[in-house]
């Protein structure tokens, strides 16, 4: 027979060894439900809307804990969706995203960037700075997956190199970022576009 003692002491202590997730489980996790609760939006109340891509899926980008020029921390990425391409600030350890509606100012390196509070239900509070919306500039999810990493990418080189940089007005955002990466392509055609770009709806519109 089965000592119920001892099995009892096991459970015990298999529960008490076990670990806390790790960052980049948490990391991996908050941007999977990001990536659920879009993919519902665009299912339902975005539904039919006009502004969305047929070729675009909902695609959360690049996740990763960062410190901005002002010692604040969140998880930084890109949030894709077939209606728009945001930065999206997920604050981390015990600190909290800005108000629904109201805009904060985040630098990265020299260069100043407004994010708004946003909240869903299902999934709670962040903040965003839109990038692109609508999504019509991109062929296809590849295109657009590819621009979003080479943001991120200039956001980091941002970061390691803040100390070096001095202060600047708020540019255009595309302009910053969406610059170095036509640039970098040496696509003028493209290039001449990104600059006439829509501001577009956010998701807020919408809500």
């Amino acid at each position: 027979m089965m000592n119920l003692s001892l099995l009892k002491h096991t459970s015990v202590a298999s529960v008490s060894t076990q670990q806390p997730a790790s960052p980049h489980a948490e990391l991996a996790a908050q941007a999977a439900a990001l990536t659920r609760v879009f993919s519902i939006i665009g299912n339902t109340r975005m539904l039919g809307v006009p502004v969305l891509h047929p070729g675009l899926v909902v695609e959360a980008v690049g996740f990763e804990a960062y410190t901005d020029a002002d010692g604040a921390q969140a998880a930084l990425g890109i949030l894709m969706t077939p209606w728009f391409m945001n930065l999206i600030w997920l604050p981390l350890q015990g600190q909290t995203a800005v108000p629904i509606g109201q805009v904060c100012e985040r630098r990265f390196g020299g260069e100043r960037f407004e994010f708004i509070g946003a909240h869903e239900a299902t999934f709670g509070t962040y903040e965003m700075c839109s990038l692109f919306s609508p999504m019509f500039e991109f062929a296809d999810q590849a295109t657009a997956h590819a621009t979003a990493w080479e943001v991120l990418g200039l956001l980091r080189k941002a970061q390691i190199a803040q100390a070096a940089l001095a202060s600047a007005p708020i540019p255009g955002r595309r302009a910053f970022l969406l610059g170095h990466v036509l640039e970098k392509r040496h696509d003028s055609a493209i290039a001449g576009r990104a600059t006439d770009l829509p501001s577009g709806p956010d998701i807020a519109d919408y809500q």
